[in-house]
């Protein structure tokens, strides 16, 4: 075998022609309201202001019902038919969760919508006997979840896609792709009615009869769009699939005969795991950054989950016990079913490690503990709401200080610089800022920069004895558009001796305006509170 063939991908391709029927079968089996074999099912769908059919059971199939027929049609044909609306939310979220179970096979899984999936098996077949063994093993296992399955291998995806909706169960030899399409109509390429209308008006119903005109001949009657799909079909070369999450760094995982449910082994194999992870990343010097645990459930259900650090993680206890407190905080717990058949531990972002002199620098521990603490906190309420803030350089009070994830940005916290407090001198910034400025009345100030006398806040009446100010900040006109207005800030004491940040938005017959366009008086607002 030459090395170009043995590097050539292999496709599978999934295809569930009943999946909204399916899917609306096996809730009814959850619930306990089964239906019997001779009541036929439509799923509808409203196309062009009508109700068209647009998935069928098997019983409705062998009345002559078929998809895109009009429910008038099909009810006259059937009247005892059972009709249902069709849900495409619903319909791709099987999808999406049937794919999510195909990681088994392959972590390179890409969807094929409306119905059908996409499996990379290159140089992965063979751990599951061959691509035969593969394949016969993943129908069957859709089969006893509920899905009418049809699946198909061959060198490109567009071939094997193909094939699942004329031959399935097909295994097509690496460069046997064209031999194997020959014979189907040109319909099964999927090209659109327009341009299978038109290879049928030139007296071209086959595939094999479309390959057998010149490439120039079909580009200019057809497009240069269709003789690359044409060209894909019959293994000469082909787009590559689009994965629905990236190629893990790094993945080990355990498969068992016998399904697991109790925590202890749950925990026992979560930490095999970490240890053989650990030590395939040591080999090459990585840690890793962010780590995924996925539980496979024998009736098809995954449930996955992420935990994220600071820095790179290089010991096998600090992912154990990252993951126990993440199993511990689940507001949903992880619910084993009959089992988990499989788990699987990835490194989805890893860095190389960096060798630092630890034993006699005092700081570089408490760095470590503190990293190795905020790990723990965001593994259990979410490492969104672990923050640090960070300086910005802007003059606007409400942007001056920027809240990031700790596990990212802990460098860079503890490096910041801020402006120091000149000694001997009230703060310039009050202790607490609100988010959004408060709106306050004021029934006089003096004109055109003088502080009020007094102002309502909270239904509070405060009397002002104290004042210093005003500080004007003009906002940021090159990024505001001129939609904000000067500020004039003032430090306000009341008479019961509580300090406030307030300011006046906008400047006296220069900024605000009424809908006359005549000069109208701006608003007032708190901004925050002074200890």
């Amino acid at each position: 075998m030459s090395a170009s063939s043995v590097n050539r991908r292999r496709i599978l391709s999934l295809w569930l022609p009943r999946l909204p029927i399916d899917r609306i079968q096996r809730f009814f089996n959850s619930a306990g309201l089964g239906k019997t074999n001779n009541e036929p099912s439509i799923v509808v769908i409203k196309e062009n202001n009508a109700l068209v059919i647009h998935a069928l059971d098997e019983a409705a199939e062998r009345l002559g019902l078929y998809i895109g027929q009009p429910l008038a049609n099909a009810r006259a044909m059937c009247p005892d038919l059972r009709v249902f609306d069709a849900d495409v939310a619903a319909d791709a979220k099987t999808l999406s969760d049937i794919a999510d179970w195909c990681d088994r096979f392959t972590p390179l899984v890409a969807l094929d919508p409306p119905h059908g999936l996409f499996l990379d098996i290159t140089g992965c077949a063979h751990l599951f006997g061959g691509e035969a063994a593969l394949l016969q093993a993943l129908v069957r296992a859709l089969g006893r979840q509920g899905f009418a399955v049809s699946a198909a291998i061959a060198g490109t995806s567009v071939c094997a896609r193909t094939l699942t909706r004329q031959a399935t169960g097909t295994i097509v030899a690496d460069g046997e792709e064209a031999r194997a399409i020959s014979r189907f109509p040109v319909s099964a390429l999927g090209a659109g009615e327009a341009i299978t209308t038109g290879l049928r008006r030139a007296g071209l119903k086959t595939i094999g009869d479309v390959t057998a005109r010149s490439p120039s001949e079909i580009t200019a009657r057809f497009g240069a769009r269709f003789s690359t799909l044409l060209a894909h079909a019959l293994g000469q070369g082909d787009a590559p699939i689009n994965p629905r999450k990236p190629l893990p760094d790094y993945i080990v995982e355990k498969r068992f005969a016998e399904p697991i449910a109790t925590d202890t082994m749950i925990a026992m194999t979560l930490s095999r795991l970490a240890d053989t992870l650990i030590a395939s990343m040591e080999k090459q010097g990585k840690g890793a950054r962010r780590l995924e645990a996925a539980f496979f459930r024998t009736d098809g259900v995954v449930r996955a989950i992420m935990v994220e650090t600071g820095r790179p993680v290089t010991q096998s206890k600090v992912i154990d016990r990252l993951f126990r407190e993440r199993l511990d905080a689940l507001a949903d717990p992880l619910d084993p079913g009959f089992g988990f058949d499989m788990v699987r531990l990835s490194a989805s972002r890893t860095e190389i490690v960096v060798q630092e002199q630890r034993d006699l620098d005092a700081h570089v521990h408490d760095n470590d503990e503190l990293a190795a603490l905020i790990d723990r906190i965001a593994a259990r309420i979410g490492g969104k709401r672990v923050v640090v803030h960070l300086p910005e350089d802007t003059h606007i009070p409400e942007c001056a200080v920027l809240a990031a994830p700790a596990q990212h940005h802990l460098a860079a916290a503890m490096q910041a610089e801020w402006p120091a407090r000149t000694e001997s001198e009230p703060p310039l910034r009050p202790l607490r800022l609100f988010d959004k400025p408060e709106p306050i009345k004021v029934p006089f100030a003096a004109v055109p920069d003088g502080p009020p006398h007094q102002f309502t806040w909270r239904r509070a009446l405060h009397a002002v004895v104290r004042v210093e100010g005003p500080e004007r900040i003009a906002m940021e006109w090159w990024r505001q558009d001129g939609k904000q207005l000067t500020r004039d800030y003032f430090r306000i004491e009341d008479a019961e001796g509580l300090r406030f940040w307030i300011f006046r938005d906008g400047l006296y017959e220069g900024e605000v305006f009424d809908g006359d366009g005549e000069p109208a008086s701006p608003g007032w607002y708190v901004h925050g509170l002074f200890a």
